[in-house]
């Protein structure tokens, strides 16, 4: 399927805390794309026309909205008849957009959105936005268990449905008396950069340090610096994703049931696969302090390496862990993945 995937980003969720809002993204081998307050799911195998019209759309703001996405439910049929998506955009202030298909189905705070058929899709519009607006399959998908969710700040990435929660006003200004810390501050011992899926807190293995408060028993907030974690390396996918090596990871195209992820050792790293070359659970990347290594997990199509400058492929031996170097090129079914250290 041919899909643009913009500038993405993804954090895992577990390990996100406060944040101005999240998209929490299912694993699955449909579409996610996320874009300002514009929210898609599309299943559409050899539509890559339909995708590339709902995802423009993403783009779209403002009172004219609604009369976008009715021509564009006019094309559906040339374009890829039978498709299921759900496509959300805002509108006015706090209100939305929302055309659908098939399966696909959006729902706002948990309440399916309702509208009227236009060329055998269904528009909506002028309806409130909410706290939560979900885009996928049928009625909204509950969160999965720790380590499942992801979340989406911008781009394309694969996934079974879609919510994007909107984050509450911010507290008000204490009127303890007590200064509060500037910007570049953060509040409390326990500060420190996200480190999930995506994560662009951290800036390399040199010694960066990031200011902090912590109250002396006196009460008063005393500065101080806090060294920042060495940047993990990354995997960065040919089609523009970014994954964060801050542990072992399982890619596959349903790595979710894999034993190293059940048991809480590894993180499920969902790769799309619409030709079914992919294993469930394909290859694991490995850490070992700094040393990242590859292992094809018993894969039916192999898993291949290649150097950077390297112009043939080497496939690896089920089960033997092969030391991944800066630069090395992964192959997994047609997916290709290049392994970058983060320099010092």
């Amino acid at each position: 399927m041919a899909v643009s995937p913009g500038r993405c980003h993804l954090r895992d969720v577990t390990r996100l805390g406060a944040m101005p809002d999240r998209c929490e993204v299912l694993p699955g081998d449909s579409v996610v794309a996320r874009r300002g307050g514009g929210l898609l799911w599309v299943d559409a195998p050899g539509s890559p026309a339909l995708v590339a019209a709902l995802h423009a759309c993403l783009g779209v703001r403002g009172p004219g909205a609604e009369r976008v996405l009715g021509a564009v439910a006019g094309q559906v049929a040339a374009l890829g008849g039978g498709a299921s998506f759900a496509l959300v955009v805002p509108a006015d202030p706090g209100t939305g957009v929302a055309l659908w298909c098939g399966k696909g189905q959006p729902a706002v705070d948990g309440v399916p959105v309702s509208g009227s058929s236009v060329d055998g899709c269904t528009l909506a519009g002028g309806f409130p936005l909410g706290r939560s607006t979900y885009v996928g399959p049928g009625q909204p998908v509950p969160s999965g268990s720790p380590g499942v969710p992801y979340d989406l700040v911008e781009g394309t990435v694969p996934g079974s449905g879609a919510t994007l929660h909107v984050a509450a006003p911010a507290p008000a200004s204490s009127s303890s008396g007590v200064p509060q810390a500037p910007a570049a501050f953060t509040a409390g011992s326990d500060a420190g950069s996200d480190a999930g899926f995506g994560g662009s807190g951290s800036s390399g293995y040199g010694a960066t340090a990031t200011p902090s408060r912590q109250a002396d028993e006196g009460g008063e907030a005393t500065a101080f610096w806090k060294p920042e974690p060495p940047a993990a390396p990354i995997l960065r996918f040919d089609d523009g994703l970014v994954v964060t090596v801050d542990e072992d990871l399982v890619l596959g195209r349903r790595p979710d049931n894999h034993e190293l992820v059940t048991s809480g050792s590894a993180r499920p790293v969902p790769i799309a696969d619409t030709q079914n070359v992919l294993s469930s659970a394909h290859a694991a990347v490995q850490r070992n302090g700094q040393e990242v290594s590859l292992v094809d997990l018993g894969s039916l199509n192999g898993t291949h390496v290649a150097g950077p400058e390297a112009t043939e492929w080497t496939q690896l031996e089920p089960g033997v862990a092969h030391p991944l170097s800066d630069g090395d090129r992964l192959l997994l079914g047609w997916t290709v993945i290049t392994f970058e250290q983060q320099p010092d």
